[in-house]
């Protein structure tokens, strides 16, 4: 017995001894994780104290002045430039190439020679047909005399009188072949690609060239809906766009086409680009705008105002806050068409109303903005001349 309870005692003491330990070790994790917790809400305060004495982040924008303009709804079409006049050259009579002066790209007067056909036989013919023109008439002449004498009767006369004439329009004939077999060029134009030598043989009606008139004014062709058609009056000005950087160009509608194709229900209408420096190329392919509808007052802001996203098209309104400095606030907007750098606000905004343009990519509602002073002198102008 008594080693039993020695042992027990032994037992319990050792048992005693671990709570101890446990309970110590306890408190030792209780009392570090007071003393971290304690040094992490400090070091917050202390944060939360230093943020509370820096400056509130801004973002630097320029802003703009919503106003108010005229503008009237356009549609685009795809023209086709067209020279006053264009002619495809062909040669009316066969023969065989004399001498060409054909040569591509080139602006030649009206009256130049082009193409010289052989024409050495109607010469020949045409100094046989001189000589019996000039033998008809001295006949003629002897027998007026001896009718004047009353040595002939006037029958004679009168078939002299004849012989003469067919032998000067033969004349006459003989000389519209040359003319016909010396082509040349009918109009101040440019001459095409070519390819005529001398010593070729043409047949009649052979391909010579293209001749595109040369001058201040070229047309544009375009179709347009069969609405829009019957809104279009003759002189009414429409903008022509050239491919590349070409400068726009105006033109002036000169004719509606009195029918409207069946099938695309679209109508040809007639343009002419007058007095224009740079005039597009006949046959080059262009951008027309067109004019729909009677003008009205829309607002207008810069392109680079206006923010697209998920939820639709928005601007940023800038307004002051209660300590008087500039905020921003989202609002959505209904956008219209472009013009030039602007961009037309249906609904959404209101003239006189300031927002943010360039920069406007960075901003988020609520945000405080600088604005720069050029910015501000800028918009300043804007609002008192009205002007973008």
């Amino acid at each position: 017995m008594y080693q039993i309870g020695k042992r027990f005692s032994v037992v319990y003491i050792m048992n005693k001894s671990n709570w101890v330990g446990s309970v110590l070790l306890l408190t030792l994790v209780i009392l570090i994780g007071i003393g971290l917790a304690a040094w992490k809400h400090e070091l917050i305060q202390n944060q939360q104290a230093a943020s509370a004495n820096q400056p509130e982040p801004m973002e630097s924008v320029t802003i703009a002045v919503a106003r108010t303009v005229d503008h009237r709804q356009t549609t685009t079409s795809i023209g086709t430039v067209l020279a006053l006049r264009s002619i495809t050259l062909k040669n009316e009579l066969a023969g065989t190439v004399r001498e060409v002066r054909l040569t591509s790209g080139q602006i030649v007067e009206a009256g130049t020679l082009l193409v010289a056909l052989d024409v050495s036989v109607e010469q020949a013919e045409l100094r046989a047909q001189e000589a019996q023109a000039a033998l008809a008439k001295t006949v003629l002449n002897r027998r007026q005399h001896l009718n004047e004498e009353l040595a002939t009767t006037q029958e004679e006369v009168d078939r002299a009188r004849a012989d003469l004439d067919v032998a000067q329009a033969q004349i006459a004939r003989t000389k519209a072949i040359i003319a016909k077999k010396t082509i040349r060029a009918p109009f101040h134009a440019r001459v095409g690609m070519a390819d005529v030598h001398p010593g070729q043989y043409l047949d009649e009606g052979t391909l010579l060239t293209t001749l595109q008139g040369v001058g201040e004014a070229v047309h544009v062709d375009f179709t347009v809906a069969q609405q829009v058609a019957a809104r279009l009056r003759v002189g009414e000005a429409v903008e022509v766009f050239a491919a590349g950087d070409a400068p726009t160009v105006m033109a002036k509608i000169v004719a509606l086409d009195a029918r409207v194709d069946p099938t695309t229900r679209n109508a040809m209408i007639r343009a002419k680009i007058e007095g224009a420096r740079n005039v597009p190329t006949p046959g080059a392919s262009v951008r027309v705008r067109i004019p729909v509808g009677p003008e009205h007052n829309v607002v207008a802001i810069p392109v680079s105002a206006l923010r697209k996203g998920p939820g639709g098209d928005q601007v940023f309104i800038v307004a002051p806050d209660k300590d008087g400095r500039n905020r921003v606030h989202t609002r959505q907007v209904e956008s219209g068409p472009m013009f030039g750098d602007e961009i037309v606000i249906h609904a959404g905004l209101t003239a006189g109303e300031q927002v943010a343009a360039a920069g406007s990519f960075k901003l988020r509602d609520g945000i405080l903005i600088a604005v720069a002073e050029a910015a501000k002198n800028s918009s300043k102008e804007n609002h008192e001349t009205g002007t973008p």
